[in-house]
């Protein structure tokens, strides 16, 4: 899967009306220079020889330059990429203690009014964008209340963490409240399967306390369709991060993936779809090994 993701995202760059010689070297530039130019950086090879001098340098951490400098791509990659991480996780942990709370809460009383009232919320989160959600955040606790940031600089979470916490809230939250609408639906779904099952009613047959039954056995039975679930919003969350980001003038990736489609900079924009993309592939391989953590039984299958 990584490698198809390699040379799709290769493959569809390959397809930008941009010349990088001529991106490099300035409108100016001789066509002799841009000759050279592409010779020196294999350019001017058919497209399957290009993507293994790709694939190559990939390996060796090599994402190739941008603008007349020739900055390193991957310098901005490393760079950008922990914010854009941290935001993301940031979103998903309030996504998950919400949803799972409301999703237990539901099954718990399903049926009954907090059940049909979770539903609603559920709903209402689902069909809210992110973007129009974090217009809203940002006029009703920047503009009208003063109490969070928007904007400005993002201090390091070493240094400051009430100050980066602040600066990441809003934005986390934007990303979290569709998750939670979906998620609480799954956690409530799982979770009524499982206490409709004979274990349960066995175990609260024998005198056991129904808080025990639910913490212990059902709550970890039910986990598996939740957490499947999660790992493909992960995707959902890295890829919203990129359009939160900025709104919120954070310095992340999608900061960085604006300048490069802004500057019409492929080399750019091909290592940050090209990281997020390899991140979602490797968040989703972590999930399904939870798998087992969760329901050891599964290793028997």
């Amino acid at each position: 899967m990584i490698l198809g993701i390699t040379f799709l995202v290769f493959f569809v760059m390959s397809f930008s009306p941009v010349d990088p010689a001529r991106n490099a070297l300035g409108e100016t530039a001789s066509a002799e220079a841009l000759a050279d130019y592409r010779a020196a950086n294999g350019l001017d090879l058919p497209l399957l020889a290009r993507y293994a001098a790709f694939l190559l340098g990939l390996v060796q951490g090599d994402l190739g330059t941008y603008s007349a400098r020739r900055l390193p791509v991957i310098d901005e990659v490393v760079r950008a990429f922990p914010v854009t991480l941290s935001l993301t996780f940031l979103g998903l942990l309030i996504a998950v203690v919400i949803a799972f709370v409301l999703g237990i809460l539901a099954a718990v009383y399903r049926d009954r009014w907090p059940d049909q009232a979770i539903r609603i919320l559920g709903v209402a989160a689902l069909s809210t964008p992110s973007f129009w959600l974090a217009i809203l955040l940002i006029q009703a606790f920047t503009l009208a209340l003063g109490v969070l940031p928007a904007s400005g600089p993002l201090p390091p979470f070493g240094q400051n963490p009430g100050g980066w916490l602040a600066r990441m809230t809003l934005p986390a939250i934007a990303l979290a409240v569709p998750v939670i609408g979906q998620l609480s639906r799954v956690v409530r779904t799982s979770m009524v399967e499982e206490l409709d099952r004979d274990y349960v009613r066995t175990a609260l047959g024998a005198g056991i306390p129904r808080v025990v039954v639910v913490g212990r056995n059902v709550l970890r039975n039910a986990l598996i369709t939740p957490v499947t679930v999660l790992g493909l919003r992960i995707g959902y969350l890295l890829g919203g991060a990129v359009v939160i980001e900025i709104i919120f003038a954070i310095p992340g990736m999608g900061t960085l993936i604006l300048n490069g489609v802004t500057n019409n900079e492929p080399n750019l924009v091909q290592g940050v779809t090209l990281a997020v993309a390899l991140a979602f592939v490797i968040i989703n391989i972590i999930v399904d090994l939870l798998y087992v953590l969760i329901n050891p039984r599964i290793r028997a299958v």
